[in-house]
């Protein structure tokens, strides 16, 4: 290697360690108890006090740019080669924060309150279609716009964008492959652009289903005659952004073997642009999401890499699809060559198009005879899209044959001359209808392995009966038909990134995926799940559990019935890159406080890391207050980052001071919780690499929703630009609690003892942990972890 060679490898490799494990001044003790609250409802402890005011009126600067029409994405919409970050510049440059605020006091959740007058100032700030916000949104949503009044950045959406609605028509929890291979149809489905952005890019299986997808995209548009313009934007630490943090990367770079993005040759007719984007030091672009045709977007928890985590992803429809476009293109910055074909066609005159579909509506009627009930407001509106299904296919033109149902504009057999690439034939939807016509009841005696329940009661729910009886009160989105029948007649090949099969729409991938986790003539239930379950990374990893009950099977796809768009709001965090803690009051954080604040029965946390100041002391306030604070964490993950000084403490250690910090009657409220896979007994320590979680999701009162990239960490919370999502809908959120119930064992298996430590029925720890004290010179083991993450063998 060269000099030049030599000194850009030595300073990306610590520029990527700053990237990874930034060095934090949290006020978290290193050992032993967190300092209790005083009494229940005391004061809790704030990093950056000086940012607040004492007034909590939503000002007059902020009221106005919120229920404005301006927008970044609506300047561009008027010259699409302006680039956003002017376009920011021009419409906010000049803004001067009021002597108003909406930020919070620093009292507790008993002595502050929030009144009509301010309540419905806040809910002023924002579009929230024919669902009104409940008070509980209204009080969180008040919270979160504190910091943007104080700077108007924090946001990263422009304001009258940040109060938004839609609907969620599919949730994912399941294994990376099963989120890419919906990325992956979201791909082959578009018509006009794709704006992808992750936090890491890395060559691997689940990056191939996405390249495989670009390749299909490219020879279904030549077929057409047109053209697809792709933005990607990644985080891979270089020393080109200490003096750019924005850099366009070259052809040369991209087409390498770490990120293998597909050759111009291989994908015609795709005009594409990557970029790579970190803020120094300390700013990770930590953000996982996808906007298609500016109608459909994605918000995850994966980056594109093979890992061995259980993970999380939503996709959003109707008008918060602007919002997370208008953010897509504040984050991008620079001018968009060429520009993104949708920059005049807003989603919010695009309808929803998932719910539109038919065959959405099919998944819940059996015989005629709605799965899921729903509201008699609700039936109509079913009713009336059903109809406007039917006459949008009496008057489409199908292809006859051997693919009947498939639309003409999908089933693309040839592919144009100029491409070089073979297109696979479109999945019909209703194919396993034609394979399988008929469906019989789950029958224990004829299906090989079918669970028939325990026995042993504790064995079954666990025991903690408050946290089972949790996850228990959520309402199944899928019907009985697709989880719990066996295949019938020819099955569904599994989507591949060896073998793709594409579908047209969520109800054909919901079939041919729940179909993989189901038994058949060869596997039983709990053996197509622990498959699925090992995937890319853990092949023949055994299960521990005996079977999988009837009620508790893994459901990867979770589709929702038809519902009226509902309050979505964006709750962010923009890019910090300064090593200091200054930059906590963000719209991200101030929402997750005022969840914990606000609740009045519970909250549930799932999250691989748990350990910034500000969280831990809502959480003991919650629990003082008698709210139940159910957290899912994941042990062992990160500890070498976790290690570092002032990082915050591993996932042990915080759970350990959390239980020593609360009463005797708190206590009887904290409900922490080690990970435990769907096919496990026992919790298994992240760094073994086969059973881990990286879902990243707060539900409270089983009501609110906030789902996206942030971790409860130190990094998220103080530095990662972080994009989340805060919605209100009883319906969606009780199918994320069943759906998070069926995809783990963790309320069953991963409860610690009152100390905070989890033990088996032997009394024996989680093998290799740490434990609570892990000694005084612990960062060495930091340090090598470190060098271990830059090198691509760790987890972020």
């Amino acid at each position: 290697m060269t000099f030049a060679q030599n000194l850009q490898a030595i300073v990306s490799f610590f520029l990527q360690l700053f990237v990874i494990f930034p060095y934090n001044a949290l006020t978290t003790p290193r050992h032993g108890p967190l300092r209790p609250p005083k009494r229940i409802g005391a004061k809790p402890t704030h990093t950056n006090k000086t940012n607040r005011s004492s007034s909590t009126m939503v000002s007059d600067g902020l009221h106005k740019l919120c229920t404005g029409k301006e927008s970044v994405s609506a300047l561009l919409a008027e010259n699409p080669t302006l680039a956003p970050g002017d376009a920011w510049q021009q419409l906010y440059g000049s803004y001067v924060p009021s002597s108003k605020s909406a930020a919070r006091s620093d009292g507790d959740s008993e002595e502050h309150s929030i009144s009509a007058e301010e309540l419905q100032r806040a809910a002023e700030c924002g579009n929230w279609g024919p669902s009104q916000p409940s008070e509980l949104f209204l009080k969180i949503y008040h919270d979160a716009l504190g910091p943007v009044d104080q700077d108007i950045t924090a946001a990263m959406v422009s304001p009258s964008l940040m109060g938004s609605c839609g609907v969620v028509p599919l949730t994912i929890i399941s294994v990376v492959p099963d989120i890419m291979r919906h990325m992956s149809n979201m791909i082959v489905r578009a018509e006009k652009e794709v704006y992808l952005a992750t936090n890491y890019w890395q060559n691997s299986v689940a990056s191939s289903y996405i390249t495989n997808a670009m390749k299909e995209l490219s020879a279904r548009a030549g077929r057409r005659g047109e053209r697809i313009v792709m933005k990607i934007i990644y985080d891979r630490g270089s020393p080109k952004q200490l003096f750019e943090p924005h850099y366009i990367v070259s052809e040369k770079e991209y087409l390498g073997d770490a990120v293998n993005i597909p050759k111009p040759e291989e994908i015609p007719n795709i005009d594409l642009q990557v970029m790579n984007y970190h803020k120094p030091m300390l700013g990770t672009y930590h953000c996982k999401y996808m906007v298609v045709d500016r109608k459909y977007a994605v918000l995850q928890s994966n980056n594109i890499q093979d890992n061995d985590n259980m993970e999380m992803m939503i996709q959003l429809e109707g008008p918060i699809v602007d919002s997370l476009y208008d953010m897509a293109l504040i984050s991008w910055h620079k001018a968009l060559e060429p520009p993104l074909p949708s920059y005049n066609s807003p989603a919010v005159q695009g309808g929803i198009g998932s719910f539109g579909e038919a065959s959405h509506h099919e998944m819940f009627y059996q015989a005629g005879i709605q799965a899921n009930a729903i509201s008699e407001a609700e039936a109509n509106t079913s009713s009336q899209l059903e109809a406007a299904d039917r006459r949008r296919i009496h008057s489409t033109n199908l292809i006859p044959g051997e693919n009947d149902g498939v639309l003409e504009g999908e089933r693309l057999a040839n592919v144009s001359n100029d491409a070089s690439y073979n297109l696979s034939p479109a999945r019909n939807v209703i194919e396993h209808a034609v394979n399988a016509p008929h469906l019989s009841p789950l029958d224990d005696v004829n299906i090989k392995g079918a669970p028939s329940g325990l026995n042993n009661e504790q064995e079954r729910f666990g025991k903690d009966a408050i946290t089972n009886s949790y996850l228990r009160s959520g309402s199944s989105s899928l019907p009985s038909s697709i989880i719990s029948q066996p295949p019938q007649g020819r099955p569904l090949p599994e989507h591949l990134s060896t073998d793709p099969h594409y579908d047209i729409d969520i109800a054909g991938e919901v079939a041919r995926v729940q179909q993989s986790v189901s038994p058949n003539d060869n596997l039983t239930r709990l053996e197509a799940t622990a498959a699925h379950l090992n995937h890319t990374k853990n092949k023949d990893f055994p299960p521990s559990i005996k079977e999988i009950p009837a009620g508790d099977e893994f459901t990867p796809y979770i589709p929702h019935a038809v519902y009226e768009p509902f309050p979505i709001a964006m709750v962010n965090r923009p890019p910090y890159g300064t090593p200091n803690n200054n930059d906590v009051f963000t719209p991200q954080n101030e929402a997750w406080l005022a969840g914990l604040r606000y609740a009045k029965k519970n909250v549930y946390i799932q999250s691989p890391t748990l350990n910034a100041e500000p969280i831990l002391k809502e959480i003991l306030n919650a629990c003082e207050r008698g709210v139940d604070v159910f957290a899912f964490i994941c042990i062992g993950y990160n500890d070498a980052g976790e290690l570092l000084p002032m990082q915050g403490g591993t996932n042990e250690m915080i759970s350990h001071a959390l239980h020593q910090s609360l009463s005797p009657e708190g206590l009887k409220h904290l409900h922490y919780h080690f990970y435990v896979g769907a096919d496990q007994t026992r919790p298994i320590l992240a760094k073994a690499k086969k059973r881990s979680c990286h879902v990243k999701l707060m539900i409270i009162d089983e009501e609110i929703g906030i789902q996206g990239n942030g971790n409860q960490d130190s990094q998220s919370w103080y530095h990662s630009q972080e994009i989340n999502v805060m919605l209100q809908s009883k319906e969606v959120c009780g199918n994320w609690i069943d759906g998070l119930r069926r995809c783990q064992r963790t309320g069953i298996y991963g409860k610690v003892d009152e100390d905070g430590v989890w033990r088996d029925a032997e009394g024996k720890e989680v093998e290799g942990a740490i434990g609570t004290d892990p000694g005084k010179f612990s960062w060495f083991k930091g340090i090598a972890g470190a060098v271990r993450r830059v090198r691509g063998a760790g987890d972020f």
